[in-house]
């Protein structure tokens, strides 16, 4: 008998509980599915404590795989070891800083646990990759020197959308770092930059985030068949506040 479990992915949240709940419910998601979250858990609207308490909770309830992003691992050396600097509270930084004001110790140390736990990328048994930002070694992740651009790189989006898109696998000058994996699902590069608020595919790679950070909705996407849910515009959801904008 086929498995009815679907498999969702699902884009850089920023802090935005309400879409959050509104994407999962709009999907109709149910405990037998599987969650893969991109990372970016917070910075940037005022619920990122209030975000990974659902998550942590929702574990508890549903198949869910997180991933880790730039922004979680910021936000995890601020409450670890009282890292911080101005370009991270230009970014997103503040609004959490000012959330975990209210948030007693105890739970700051259960986040923090859940921040040390992130996977730094997740292959699945279809040889689909998922991670936040992306890697640099043209041999693949398992090869990847510097682990940081796991959640930082940029380049391996870039590579996709500048790529001359008459080239076919095999080609002598064909991206090796495309050819390991069937699909690639990423966040952190918002497609706002580049006009765009839905999920966009270009080659193999698939950028789920949508920009829920800024003025866009959130999105989540079923990975077979790429049916996507989103919530409102996020900004709607918070109007008395700026978000990243």
């Amino acid at each position: 008998m086929k498995s009815t479990r679907r498999t969702f992915v699902i884009g850089d949240i920023h802090g935005a509980l309400k879409a959050l709940i509104q994407v999962i419910e709009r999907a109709q998601v149910k405990e037998e599915d599987l969650l893969i979250f991109l990372g970016d858990y917070v910075d940037g609207w005022s619920q990122s404590p209030e975000v990974i308490n659902y998550l942590i909770q929702l574990k508890e309830t549903h198949n869910c795989i997180f991933m880790r992003g730039n922004h979680d691992d910021l936000c995890y050396r601020w409450l670890k070891f009282d890292e911080s600097n101005e370009t991270w509270l230009m970014h997103g930084g503040k609004a959490t800083v000012s959330a975990y004001e209210k948030i007693p110790y105890n739970f700051r140390k259960i986040h923090i646990h859940f921040f040390e736990n992130l996977n730094n990328y997740h292959i699945d048994a279809a040889n689909r990759l998922f991670i936040h930002a992306g890697f640099t070694s043209h041999n693949g992740v398992t090869y990847e020197y510097f682990e940081k651009m796991f959640y930082w790189d940029r380049s391996l989006w870039e590579l996709a959308l500048a790529m001359d898109k008459d080239l076919k696998q095999g080609d002598l000058y064909y991206p090796k770092r495309l050819t390991h994996y069937s699909e690639i699902f990423i966040g952190h590069t918002s497609l706002s930059r580049i006009g765009e608020s839905v999920p966009k595919n270009v080659v193999n790679v698939w950028n789920m985030d949508t920009g829920a950070a800024h003025k866009s909705p959130l999105t989540i996407m079923d990975i077979d068949t790429k049916e996507y849910w989103q919530s409102d515009p996020v900004y709607t959801l918070y109007p008395n506040e700026k978000g990243r904008n």
